[in-house]
């Protein structure tokens, strides 16, 4: 391994988005045990193969952890290689721009505009020397340009779950890759829009991974989101003046302006542009989704988990160890175990496990 590689790994870091409650994961996703805390897909946290994904890309010491009060002590749990004062918990959640502000903030203080990468705690990706390497590459073009850098996932079918990035010119080559032009980000498509991108190619899901340098990515918001900007100079003042970003999190966080990332700066912003993956690529946004990471018996029905189906179809069914769920003469139903809640929906209705959250939430708040 060079010097130079080294030097250059060292001067990079990562901020991990782990702030979410993963409602649409109920029972099984809770507020202080979320989607990102929980083996969804494979044997591990997803946060924790998020951070093993990390390793050769920066230093353990250069990863920032982004999540709230109530589920950091979980994180640092999950993950015990994090050092403790990398891991942030936000007071209150104020959407992805502020998150993003904060996560500018924690780098420039410990290294003067150094790149960084902003990812999701909760994608599933099997290839992990692909996705280090689309990132190095992302990180030299953020490095050597005032860029805001995302990248795009080719789409394998029409999903209407993902937001669009549609590529324009080509812009120049970073390690030996395409960088382009992104001309416009697109709102998750009706099915017949979604078909048109995907015949027409050229479009991109939107994966919600970036790379961007401090300056850059506060000058943006600056220039977009001036209520936002002005916040986070108070948070800055106020963390510098009396030396604790604790602090500074409690008094100035919960009033900056809440709003997401894409819509306060990405869709306005100049100087976007997007690296193709070759790697593959999941968020794995709802229950049905995990279907496609475990095999089918030969009626189709998926077990995570342990679980017998007679006469039944096309199920999903998730157990914790020592539980053991049963099926008979059923069909394309999810039915996902927890200690002490279990819920049985449709699979067409899984992206109203939210609301279901929500509104068992407000009948036994224990179990929220």
């Amino acid at each position: 391994m060079g010097m130079a590689w080294v030097e250059g790994m060292n001067n990079r870091f990562v901020v991990i988005m782990a702030g979410g409650r993963g409602e649409r994961f109920w029972p099984q996703s809770r507020l202080t045990r979320p989607k990102h805390l929980l083996p969804i897909v494979g044997d591990s946290a997803m946060l924790a193969q998020t951070v093993d994904r990390l390793d050769g890309l920066v230093p353990t010491e250069n990863i920032f952890v982004i999540t709230n009060v109530e589920q950091r002590d979980a994180v640092l749990e999950s993950c015990p290689s994090l050092l403790p004062e990398r891991v942030i918990g936000e007071p209150v959640g104020r959407d992805t721009a502020a998150a993003v502000g904060l996560a500018a903030l924690l780098v420039d203080h410990r290294q003067k505009d150094a790149a960084f990468a902003l990812l999701p705690a909760d994608h599933v990706i099997e290839d992990g020397a692909g996705f280090r390497s689309v990132l190095t590459s992302s990180f030299d073009a953020a490095e050597k340009n005032d860029f805001l850098v995302t990248i795009g996932i080719k789409p394998t079918f029409p999903s209407t779950g993902y937001g669009y990035l549609c590529r324009g010119a080509e812009m120049e080559k970073a390690s030996g890759r395409l960088v382009s032009k992104v001309d416009r980000f697109v709102e998750k498509p009706d099915l017949e829009t979604a078909e048109k991108y995907l015949a027409e190619g050229g479009y991109f899901w939107n994966a919600g991974m970036f790379v961007w340098r401090p300056s850059v990515i506060l000058s943006a918001i600056a220039k977009h989101a001036s209520g936002l900007s002005s916040g986070l100079d108070d948070l800055r003042a106020d963390w510098s003046k009396n030396g604790s970003l604790d602090g500074a999190m409690e008094k100035v966080y919960p009033e900056l302006e809440k709003i997401s990332v894409d819509f306060a700066v990405m869709e306005k912003a100049d100087g976007v542009v997007m690296l193709e993956s070759d790697f593959d690529w999941d968020d794995v946004g709802e229950w049905p989704a995990i279907a496609r990471h475990y095999s089918a018996d030969e009626n189709g029905n998926v077990f995570k988990g342990d679980g017998v189906a007679v006469d039944s179809n096309g199920n999903l069914a998730f157990a914790e160890d020592g539980h053991c769920v049963t099926l008979l003469g059923v069909k394309d139903l999810i039915v996902v175990q927890s200690g002490d809640a279990t819920m049985v929906c449709h699979k067409d209705r899984a992206q109203e496990v939210k609301a279901l959250a929500q509104k068992v939430s407000d009948k036994h708040p224990g179990l929220s």
